[in-house]
């Protein structure tokens, strides 16, 4: 069972209550993925939950890559400019694709498909989507000896939610080659497009084997992502802050936290994740053994 550790008090302390929890395997030199957000985005997190995280993460940077889309985090120059904009000037920030891209694996996948392929049609219990065997990652992602992902949990439009997965694949995807690899041609949404993003977190948390640990802010509840220069006010309240080692236990628990709203309040981000299929992330998860969806929620 996987431990998730929770608390109410959404402030740079709280922040650092979690992440005291979650940090015994962090070690020597610290990657904090984090979201750069569109400039001046209307619902971004306070800087100073992740100033101060940062300042408490020795030999730590904040890590991120370029996009996909036309935009003006598109190109390192001018997504300085937006990290700057939105005050994450304060320490040095790591564009992780800036000098190019390194390829993870993506492991165990032929075993899988193998498994699949030998059961009997009428009892597969899930269905394999068009997997990927390896990710193109920001090349400086090799140069760090562990991962804090810090995340912005809320509404995504093409993957019904953004946590900690979604952090860790599209995130670390590097901008030209990686983020194709997991959209496909076209940018298909659906169940397909949502399980390659999930081969590409197996491939970072592979990559990191046990030197991860995950927080998620459950603040400024959009049903858009902050990639989303024009997204919607939130329509439900602030929840809190999560922590855990477990990828996956710690998007279970985020979500659950939501479903467990008023329906008034839950109805629109609901709606976002329903509607766009995002559950399948924590099945696809649990398929492929990236973390336990067996958690237990510790408040503190």
């Amino acid at each position: 069972m996987a431990k998730v550790y929770f608390t109410r008090d959404l402030s740079a302390a709280g922040v650092l209550k979690i992440y005291s929890k979650i940090n015994a395997g962090i070690q020597g030199r610290t990657a904090i993925k984090f979201h750069s957000g569109e400039p001046k985005g209307p619902n971004l997190l306070p800087v100073e939950y992740l100033k101060a995280l940062q300042k408490n993460i020795p030999n730590s940077a904040l890590v991120e890559c370029n996009v996909l889309y036309a935009g003006p985090r598109r190109r390192t120059a001018s997504h300085r400019k937006t990290l700057k904009t939105n005050g994450f000037d304060f320490c040095p920030v790591d564009i992780m694709d800036a000098e190019g891209d390194a390829i993870l694996p993506v492991k165990g996948l032929k075993a899988f498909l193998d498994k699949w392929h030998n059961t009997d049609p009428d009892k597969r219990p899930y269905t394999p989507g068009h997997h990927l065997t390896e990710l193109a990652v920001g090349g400086h992602l090799l140069d760090y000896n562990s991962l804090v992902v810090y995340t912005h949990f809320k509404g995504h439009a093409m993957g019904g939610f953004g946590g900690s997965l979604k952090n860790i694949s599209i995130g670390c995807a590097s901008g030209d080659v990686g983020k194709m690899q997991i959209h496909g041609k076209g940018w298909p949404t659906g169940k397909l497009f949502l399980e390659r993003m999930v081969e590409g977190g197996k491939a970072i948390v592979d990559h990191f084997q046990g030197k991860m640990a995950c927080i998620n802010v459950l603040k400024n509840i959009s049903v858009d992502c902050d990639c989303d220069k024009n997204g919607a006010p939130p329509t439900c309240r602030d929840i809190g802050i999560l922590g855990s080692t477990d990828v996956l236990a710690i998007d279970k628990a985020s979500v659950s936290l939501i479903y467990a709203l008023p329906a008034k309040e839950r109805r629109d981000i609901v709606e976002r994740i329903e509607s766009r299929e995002g559950l399948r992330q924590l099945e696809y998860m649990k398929t492929l053994g990236v973390g336990l969806d067996d958690y237990e929620l510790i408040e503190i």
